[in-house]
């Protein structure tokens, strides 16, 4: 029996592996086969460690991978100069169960949320002009790196509880780019796309629902969480990712005690998309987009093996 050496991908190489063009497609696929019962996606468990910590397991399967993502939720990290997110993501061979790569746990989690919330963009609106991403921590520079790498000439305002946070994020870009991007108390009338990336458990976005405007929340994960204010969601057309996952964890649609038969999944955007009203798109994610991340990887790194 032949044994080979199983692959395993640092930070950098799985970001190598994950450019967001691709990704996205990727993603768009996912949903559709998601969708239609052609990838599996168990609940998410979720076991505690003694110091606060959470273990997430996270895998799912389809008919050409499978994957699965186990990653530890540490809050205490920062006190040891550590990221919160701590993990590793597998991935198999659908057909013989072969072990393919291993990635590295919170490249994957950044890269796919960020993802995630650009097939939001590209199915639910046109190219965005103005961004206003509000959060400063790692998902909100996995969204400016994303949307850089989407929309080249897009135009970004950064906000952030404290400004020489936003200031810092933005001295970590390409130089070239720093010229696009802009550390601001308050959001640009003509911003037409917003993205909240916080971990506030009260509403950081409270301006009126607009036609004229894409509203994105991304960073309030339990129910005890929002960054929308009801009222705005209330007067917004929703979508959410995951549907199962939303009804559970999307904070900003529970506290505003949404009618859920009107709250649709974003792969309905592919047959029809929304013009005219003001829309509102939740993202709580789900495995089936670490399965759509491994799909990538795997793509890429078979890509340049050959």
């Amino acid at each position: 029996m032949i044994h080979t050496a199983l692959r395993t991908l640092s930070a950098e190489q799985t970001a190598q592996a994950l450019p967001y063009p691709e990704l996205v497609e990727y993603l768009i696929q996912a949903a559709q086969d998601h969708a239609a019962g052609l990838i599996v996606t168990p609940t998410r468990q979720a076991l505690p460690f003694p110091n606060g910590g959470t273990l997430l397991s996270m895998p799912a399967t389809a008919k050409d991978i499978g994957v699965h993502k186990l990653v530890n939720v540490m809050p205490h990290n920062a006190e040891h100069h550590l990221p919160v997110i701590q993990g590793l993501v597998c991935a198999y061979d659908g057909e013989t169960g072969r072990p393919l790569v291993v990635l590295d746990g919170p490249t994957v989690t950044e890269r796919r949320t960020a993802a995630v919330s650009m097939m939001g963009i590209k199915l639910l609106w046109d190219t965005p002009k103005h961004v206003a991403v509000i959060g400063t921590g790692v998902q909100a520079l996995g969204h400016v790196e994303a949307l850089f790498s989407l929309y080249p000439s897009v135009q970004i305002a950064l906000l952030g509880r404290h400004l020489e946070r936003a200031q810092a994020l933005i001295a970590r870009l390409d130089p070239h780019l720093q010229t696009q991007i802009q550390a601001v108390e308050s959001i640009p009338e003509d911003v037409d796309v917003v993205i909240t990336v916080t971990s506030s458990s009260r509403p950081v976005y409270h301006e009126a629902a607009r036609a004229d405007r894409l509203l994105i929340a991304v960073g309030a994960y339990t129910p005890q969480m929002a960054e929308i204010e009801a009222e705005t969601v209330l007067a917004s057309r929703i979508y959410v990712d995951e549907p199962g996952g939303a009804a559970h964890e999307a904070g900003d649609l529970l506290q505003a005690k949404v009618n859920w038969d009107q709250v649709q999944p974003i792969v309905a955007a592919l047959e029809h998309k929304p013009e005219g009203q003001a829309l509102l798109y939740k993202s709580v994610g789900c495995a089936a987009w670490d399965l759509a991340a491994a799909r990538c990887a795997r793509e890429q790194i078979e890509g340049k093996d050959t």
